[in-house]
């Protein structure tokens, strides 16, 4: 019988990408959600019966268990934005993370990949770089020949980043972001995707991976890259840390104010603190030249989902061509 994997948010945006790549492995993929009934569009990636979703709650012992009972390896991808009702950072992140690690190690799970992120620090005054970190060390301790992946911000087709600024070009000739000058080193999802199948099939060695693609942007050039793709100009403003931060605790306090009916999707304070600092990996640490992958670069990938962002859609090209012609 083919080998199994339990992945652990498994029809997140990066888990999604593992169980497709798991799947072509030939292993039986077991996708770990709070919604299996969600997740239902995870059974195509391979074969009838090859990949299931089933019910699985990070802050709960029993269901934890029962997704990891018979596996030979476990993929935890699950992490969280922002705070929202009993999903907070130290249970999902942190408490979460060492509890999959527990059990790993009981059910007598051969390997263990966890999806942190660069950023990760014990000392840090973000809960989110916080927890990430405290969820490493609680994976370690119980699962010592664990990898751990950090990548940079990620992007793909179904990414909040790219998608989010593009869509909000729709509605105004000005761009806002935090943090302007902020680097970040963007690593395409599927080239993550292939670092965690590395350390389920036993080709990456223990320990730390800091993941980054090719380039090194700042936020803002990020944009006007994006801008490029779906051909709108903006007028990019940098909104000072000082004003993101009043606006983040206004959102954060109608969010509390009205026991998260309205959530802050916007700005949370935990974000404006991490935007404070850059996103890159660390060159002193293993990446992806030590797994043997070449990260894809930005410019072959979102031509392929941001055009749905230009004004005229499928058709802006033609569109163009057609002002060209002379009359």
């Amino acid at each position: 019988m083919s080998k199994l994997v339990t992945i652990f948010g498994g029809s997140g945006f990066v888990g999604r990408y593992v169980a497709r790549r798991m799947a072509k492995e030939g292993w039986r993929v077991r996708v770990a959600v709070r919604r299996p009934n969600e997740a239902l569009f995870v059974r195509p990636y391979g074969a009838v019966g090859q990949v299931e979703p089933v019910f699985a709650n990070l802050r709960d012992d029993a269901s934890v268990a029962a997704a990891l009972n018979g596996a030979d390896a476990v993929v935890n991808c699950v992490g969280i934005l922002s705070e929202r009702g009993r999903n907070r950072f130290d249970a999902v992140q942190a408490e979460g993370a060492g509890r999959v690690a527990r059990l790993a190690t009981a059910e007598g799970v051969a390997h263990l990949v966890q999806v942190s992120a660069i950023g990760a620090d014990p000392h840090s005054n973000s809960a989110y770089a916080r927890t990430k970190a405290e969820g490493e060390a609680a994976v370690l301790e119980h699962f010592p020949q664990a990898v751990i992946l950090r990548p940079s911000i990620i992007f793909g087709p179904e990414d909040e980043f790219f998608n989010r600024f593009a869509a909000m070009t729709r509605f105004g000739p000005i761009l806002p972001v935090v943090g302007a000058d902020t680097r970040f080193q963007p690593v395409y999802v599927d080239d993550v995707a292939a670092a965690v199948v590395a350390g389920v099939l036993g080709k990456a060695a223990p320990g730390v991976y800091e993941l980054g693609g090719p380039e090194v942007e700042t936020f803002r050039a990020l944009m006007q890259r994006m801008l490029g793709v779906i051909r709108r100009r903006r007028l990019i403003m940098n909104v000072p840390f000082w004003i993101a931060g009043l606006m983040a605790w206004f959102l954060d306090a109608v969010q509390t104010v009205t026991l998260g009916v309205l959530h802050n999707g916007m700005l949370t304070r935990d974000q404006a603190r991490q935007l404070r600092r850059d996103n890159v990996a660390n060159d002193d640490l293993r990446g992806f030249a030590d797994l043997g992958i070449e990260p894809v670069a930005m410019d072959a990938v979102l031509e392929e989902y941001l055009w749905p962002y230009r004004s005229g859609g499928q058709y802006a090209e033609i569109k163009e061509s057609a002002g060209n012609l002379r009359t």
